[in-house]
Formats: C-alpha cells, sequence, structure tokens
C-alpha cells in the first residue's frame, strides 16, 4: 500500500491507498517541531486500531508546505515504513512531471500544484480549483493541463482570529451556516458576515476569474473546510475534500508507471 502524506499549514493529512482505493485516511495539527517517533506512536496505533499492518506499506510520498516539517516525516517514512519517500515541491517541480505556466515556478506550493495535476487528470480541464483551508487558494490550470496561477486570500479561519484580536467587544464565534444572512445579534452578525461573506469571496473571485481567462471553466472544490460551504452555493461543479491526497497518490503511480 501507499502511504501519501500532504503537510499543509494547519494539518497534515495522511491516507493510505490500495490502488486507486483510497482505504484509510488521518489528519493530525501541524506541528514542525514534532518528531518521527510522534509521528510513528499517533499513526502506527491508529492503523492498528482499524486492523492495518505498517508493513503493509511500501511506498511513500509527501506533498508539504511546510520545510521544517518534512525531517520528522521523511524520517518516519524511513525508520518506520522502511522507505524511501518521494518528496513533491523540492527541487524542479518538472521532475514529478509538472509544469507551472506561471514567472516563478519553484514558487508553487507542493499542494497547488498536485491539485492542478489531479484536478485535470480527473475532470478536464480548463478549470479553477478552490482550496479552502488555512487560505482559500484559486488555482487556474489550462486545457494542457499546467497550473498557470491564481489567487490566494486568507482562509476563514485566519479571518476569525483577526476580527476577535483587532475588536475589543467582539467574541470568538464557532463558523457556521446562520439560517438568515441579517443577524440579530453580535454573534449572529460575526457568523453571517464570516460565512455568507467567504461565499461572496468565491463567487466573486470565480466570476472575475472566468471572466478574465476568456472561456468556460470548471470549478472544483476541495480543502478541510470545503464541507462547511458545499450546498450553501452553485459554484461548484465538483466537490472532492481529499483531491489533494488523491493527487499525491496518482503522481506516485505515475512515476512508477514510467520507471521513476
Amino acid at each position: 500500500m501507499l502511504l501519501a502524506i500532504n503537510s499543509g499549514n494547519t494539518n497534515a493529512a495522511f491516507g493510505l491507498f490500495e490502488g486507486e482505493e483510497l482505504r484509510r485516511r488521518w489528519r493530525i495539527s501541524t506541528d514542525a517541531r514534532r518528531t518521527a517517533e510522534e509521528y510513528a506512536v499517533w499513526l502506527t496505533q491508529l492503523m492498528a486500531l482499524e486492523g492495518v499492518d505498517r508493513r503493509s506499506v511500501d511506498g511513500a510520498m509527501i506533498a508539504s508546505v511546510v520545510p521544517e516539517a518534512l525531517f520528522g516525516l521523511k524520517t518516519l517514512v524511513r525508520d518506520f515504513f522502511g522507505c524511501e519517500p518521494r518528496v513533491i515541491g523540492e527541487g524542479d517541480p518538472a521532475a514529478f512531471g509538472l509544469r507551472p505556466a506561471i514567472d516563478r515556478p519553484e514558487e508553487a506550493g507542493a499542494d497547488r500544484l498536485v491539485n492542478a495535476h489531479y484536478a485535470h487528470e480527473r475532470y478536464g480541464g480548463p478549470l479553477v480549483v478552490v482550496d479552502i483551508g488555512t487560505a482559500t487558494n484559486f488555482d487556474v490550470v489550462n486545457g494542457e493541463g499546467n497550473y498557470a496561477g491564481g489567487a490566494i486570500a486568507p482562509g476563514v479561519n485566519l479571518s476569525l482570529e483577526a476580527l476577535y484580536n483587532a475588536a475589543a467587544k467582539l467574541p470568538s464565534v464557532a463558523i457556521r451556516r446562520p439560517r438568515q444572512v441579517i443577524g440579530r445579534n453580535t454573534v449572529a452578525c460575526m457568523q453571517s458576515g464570516l460565512f455568507w461573506g467567504y461565499v461572496g469571496l468565491i463567487e466573486g473571485m470565480v466570476t472575475r476569474i472566468r471572466e478574465e481567462y476568456g472561456s468556460p471553466l470548471r470549478v472544483v472544490g476541495t480543502g478541510g473546510l470545503v464541507p462547511l460551504f458545499h450546498g450553501a452555493t452553485s459554484v461548484f461543479d465538483h466537490v472532492d475534500p481529499d483531491l489533494t491526497l488523491r493527487g499525491v497518490a496518482s503522481l506516485y503511480r505515475s512515476q512508477r508507471r514510467d520507471g521513476r
């Protein structure tokens, strides 16, 4: 089985793939100080609880946007699974068959490249991937399947944190879909502004991207927070919260087929 790891700014996701099937998935908060041993205790215990033998893992690939976390993740794979991990985002993206059509390809985050690759593979193109997590990313994929640029906005949780920290009289609230846009108390007003404000951000950005691109674009939603917004807007043609993990696994299979 393949162990696919997507280390994001807030959470690291671990997925076990048997062929193309995602058999199991687990998440843990991202902490650059976490050691390989700490990862191993957590992950192997979860695997054991679900009856998965860690010795069944015979390959691993990592996508990370947190360079400081890579050492612990690579050591985890080497020492506890007996594999040499492949790492997307180290070195030239073209080594993984990824050819970003942007000014500085080396600056593109591994998650954005993986999303572009797999979204095009699965849904065709051109398209825009909306990744709702720590940041809200809008990634355009051209008809050839290359990442062609996009936009980055603060994530909804970052906006909530900034609002709470900057305004003395505003409380910390849970992010949820309110029944009404017009709130009748402070908490309801904040929840409405956060939730429906982000729906407006997503819809407005997709509209502007489509107008600028000049041809129809499918819209794929992903990221840890996409289930919160799915159903509140008709902008998404497809929703796949596990798009990045599936993309990591797809790149691994492609490299194996090519003998790399």
